[in-house]
């Protein structure tokens, strides 16, 4: 990586914790390109940079289930949310904090449960404690849960910005840039939903 690539990824790294996790599409790209490169570089592998090789492995259980295949797109997994992820914490000490130790709280909490870390677990037993996290209101009945709680939220937000700016995620959507047109067109469904809005 250039020093002025390398510079520019922890400002975006910076950027993502003093925005609460979001992170604009064009630094987005950019941290996937950076992403796709290390990849590239290292014959397709991917090496982790700031996580060990049992958070890694957590991490990409968890972006695979927080977006999973279906049968028009790839999963965040293999849309390459880990990656994302796993760049961005390199770059930037507070987030990799929020990430280490909400993996290391999730562990605890399943070996407490379930008498296993989160990735040797069931598939039913993961799914049902991350059913727990994502629902704030369960910290209100269950205090413990609260550094899940909000390690959930960064981790699931984390996944799905990473999913819906690759290019997977773009497709998904259906979004296709900005484009020349001959003529405009209003979709009739615009159209109808003015209409039924309008107090006239």
């Amino acid at each position: 990586m250039s020093e002025f690539t390398r510079r520019d990824l922890v400002k975006i790294a910076l950027a993502v914790t003093s925005a609460g996790g979001s992170i604009d599409m064009a630094s987005a790209q950019h941290v996937h390109e950076t992403a796709a490169a290390d990849k590239a570089a290292t014959g397709g592998v991917y090496k982790p940079k700031a996580f060990t090789d049992h958070e890694y492995v957590t991490l990409r259980k968890l972006a695979e289930l927080i977006v999973p295949a279906d049968d028009v797109s790839p999963s965040a997994l293999e849309s390459g949310a880990s990656e994302f992820i796993d760049l961005l914490c390199s770059n930037n000490v507070e987030l990799a904090s929020t990430y280490t130790g909400g993996m290391a709280w999730l562990d605890r909490e399943m070996m407490r449960r379930y008498h296993s870390n989160f990735v040797a677990a069931k598939p039913e037993q993961q799914t049902a404690m991350l059913d727990l996290l994502a629902f704030r209101k369960n910290a209100v009945e269950s205090p413990e849960l609260g550094p899940g709680i909000r390690f959930f939220d960064w981790v699931r937000m984390m996944v799905v910005d990473a999913f819906y700016t690759s290019k997977a995620g773009v497709k998904d959507i259906g979004y296709l840039g900005n484009k020349g047109m001959a003529k405009f067109e209003i979709p009739q469904e615009a159209i109808d939903y003015a209409l039924k809005r309008s107090p006239i």
